[in-house]
């Protein structure tokens, strides 16, 4: 029976191998030390016990060089140790520049993923093999992790920011996706598979699963939000041209100098007036409790996906494509505490 329960996970990623060469060798080392320390307790116990109720300890000085040797030896160990895992870590922190990105949305008890292309999944992820994946989480309620055992993966998903992992998927198959952070009555529960399959498969799985990419269900959110009301990338606009934004610096009133990264993004649109891009009036309504549909099953995190993933999408190779923001339309009412066009300027157009 015993002879059926694996001491580690399969080796399933490209970290695998030296997660695992890592931990082992900790692991012989601390066990070297730790038998090596209590021999010597049990020897020195006996070797020096009192053997009379007259006997008295003698006066002992120290070694120097001695006690020197046993503090800077385990010192190079551990440095060792951590410049070794520090290596691994920073591995695992910088996904590739040509990563496949995935969306992931942790939920009280459920995992939703989202590709690029539009295709949704509840507690499954497929990916292909040998290709790098990028996993790009945030959780809708509480902390949740994470947890991909076989491609010794593990990041928490936090709500309210954006954590980043990846990982390059080596063999077929199907594999764990846990929950490690305790998360609520159904913890234990929140499970799921990762689907390792062949390119060929992966892009027959996607043509059959696409609904509309994300950029593409976020333009539809951008034109319903009435975005373009202020960010209409023309001369009346009223706010900065997206075009091009994606993880570009951008020069705020204060002075500061921020990444209009996907937190930036979400920051912006939940609470605009924290950061004011530099030549712009904080005009910009907030948009939180403002995304959420229920009526169609999309909450907050989702929205913010959708909108991000086109904003992404905007200006990408400004050779090519170019003026992709929307028109204006009046086709959706402005949202609460947007800005309005004066009367004799609507009475302009017509």
């Amino acid at each position: 029976m015993f002879a059926q329960v694996p001491l580690f996970p399969p080796q399933a990623s490209t970290v695998s191998t030296r997660v695992d060469a890592l931990f082992l060798s900790i692991l012989a080392i601390d066990t070297v030390m730790a038998v090596l320390i209590s021999l010597l307790v049990f020897y020195y116990a006996i070797r020096y016990h009192r053997r009379a109720e007259d006997e008295r300890t003698p006066r002992i000085l120290g070694v120097h060089g001695l006690e020197w040797f046993w503090t800077i030896t385990p010192l190079f160990f551990f440095l060792a140790m951590f410049l070794w895992g520090a290596s691994i870590y920073n591995s695992v922190a910088r996904p590739p520049a040509d990563a496949l990105e995935i969306f992931v949305v942790g939920k009280q008890w459920m995992w939703k993923v989202q590709h690029s292309g539009g295709q949704r999944e509840i507690n499954a992820l497929h990916v292909p093999v040998n290709r790098p994946v990028r996993l790009t989480c945030i959780s809708e309620d509480v902390i949740h992790d994470v947890g991909l055992p076989d491609f010794r993966v593990k990041i928490d998903v936090i709500p309210g920011a954006y954590t980043h992992t990846w990982f390059q998927p080596t063999r077929t198959g199907t594999f764990h996706l846990f929950c490690d952070q305790f998360c609520g009555t159904s913890h234990a529960n929140m499970v799921g598979d990762v689907i390792v399959m062949p390119e060929e498969e992966y892009t027959a799985w996607l043509d059959r699963h696409a609904e509309g990419s994300l950029a593409l269900e976020g333009r539809k959110l951008f034109l319903k939000l009435q975005c373009i009301t202020c960010h209409s990338g023309d001369a009346q606009a009223r706010a900065p041209n997206l075009e091009g934004l994606y993880n570009q610096p951008v020069h705020l009133n204060d002075g500061r100098t921020v990444i209009a990264d996907r937190d930036y993004i979400t920051e912006s649109i939940l609470f605009p007036r924290k950061k004011i891009v530099q030549g712009w009036e904080p005009i910009m309504p907030t948009f939180k409790g403002q995304l959420a549909d229920p009526s169609s099953n999309l909450s907050e995190q989702d929205a913010l996906l959708r909108l991000i993933a086109y904003i992404q999408s905007l200006g990408r190779d400004p050779t090519i494509r170019r003026n992709e923001i929307p028109r204006r339309t009046d086709e959706f009412p402005p949202p609460l505490g947007a800005p309005q066009e004066p009367q004799e300027s609507k009475k302009g157009k017509s």
